[in-house]
């Protein structure tokens, strides 16, 4: 009996395929809505499953990953984490893991063994032996690196950088910072958290009172939205380069009367000078000086000097010495 050989063929991919799928261990699962996945994956009830060598990338809210094995990776929001599950040892159950932080923060929560690996670009932890691992773990731009060991029954933490140069031990219930990745520049007792920040929430009353802001924004984005332009740009815009209106000008209301001033131009020898009306100048007792009329300026008034008396002392003496004389 011949077997066709495009059956043959057929088969062999099948078996391929098969062998493949048991190589590849499911890591565990993470919801679509709350994560980004690259890599392999299967999608069943809005949950990835993870498969093999995969990297999950929060979006704007905490990602949980729960774990074949038992336990939990929280990825932070914006935070990116590489996900390798290696081949188990035979009469092992859990298969060692290796997760590997890009940037951001994770916590971590599982039963650790000695084979499990946690990675930054620039450190290295291993488990010195098995037990609960309570990890926070931060990376900062600068490569600062937070990391709490939580627990007292939590393993202790072999901290290498990635040449070798340096190790650092990490016991239980420490919580440390090391500076620009620097297993030499260590921050002891560092009070920051390292895992993820705490999440706004939003009350009852702040979406009832902003319903456009009940999905992934938060009451204070809502708020800040329905700021008007005035409070969110206090400063005024420049009227002469159009970007704001100009001022009114305030008009009288019908049928009152306006203020007007009026003035004559008269040139003399001298100079040119500006005089009163002439129902002005019947009134005043002596000619005005010269002044410049501006609108709504009123003009000083001027008083006349008083007239000396005609018989002062001086007279009154030349009289005396001219009778003495003989002069009348």
């Amino acid at each position: 009996m011949k077997v066709p050989l495009l059956k043959i063929c057929e088969l062999s991919f099948l078996f391929a395929g098969l062998s493949i799928a048991q190589a590849q261990q499911s890591i565990g699962t993470v919801g679509v809505q709350d994560a980004t996945v690259a890599g392999a994956l299967e999608v069943s009830n809005g949950r990835a499953i993870l498969v093999g060598n995969t990297t999950v990338t929060a979006k704007d809210r905490v990602a949980e990953i729960e774990l074949n094995r038992g336990g939990m990776v929280k990825v932070c929001a914006t935070s990116g984490l590489h996900l390798t599950a290696g081949k188990g040892a035979e009469g092992s159950a859990a298969a060692p893991l290796m997760l590997a932080l890009d940037r951001g923060a994770i916590e971590v929560q599982m039963a650790a063994t000695t084979r499990d690996v946690v990675m930054t670009p620039d450190l290295r932890f291993t488990m010195r032996g098995d037990g609960p691992l309570d990890l926070q773990l931060r990376v900062t731009r600068n490569g600062d690196t937070c990391v709490e060991n939580r627990g007292a029954q939590a393993p202790v933490l072999n901290v290498a950088d990635q040449f070798g140069e340096a190790a650092y031990e990490l016991r239980a219930g420490q919580h440390v910072l090391f500076e620009h990745a620097s297993l030499k520049e260590v921050v002891d007792h560092e009070s920051s958290s390292c895992g993820c920040p705490p999440e706004a929430t939003m009350s009852v009353a702040d979406a009832l009172l902003h319903p456009a802001g009940a999905g992934n924004s938060t009451a204070g984005d809502a708020a800040t939205a329905e700021k008007p332009a005035a409070e969110e740009h206090p400063f005024p815009a420049a009227v002469s380069a159009g970007l704001a209106p100009p001022a009114v000008v305030p008009q009288a209301p019908a049928g009152a009367a306006h203020t007007q001033a009026s003035a004559a131009l008269s040139s003399g020898g001298d100079a040119d000078s500006l005089a009163q009306p002439a129902a002005a100048a019947e009134k005043a007792p002596a000619p005005a000086p010269s002044v410049v009329a501006a609108p709504q300026v009123v003009a000083p008034q001027v008083v006349a000097p008083q007239a000396q008396p005609k018989h002062d002392v001086a007279h009154a003496i030349g009289r005396f010495f001219k009778r003495i004389f003989g002069g009348g």
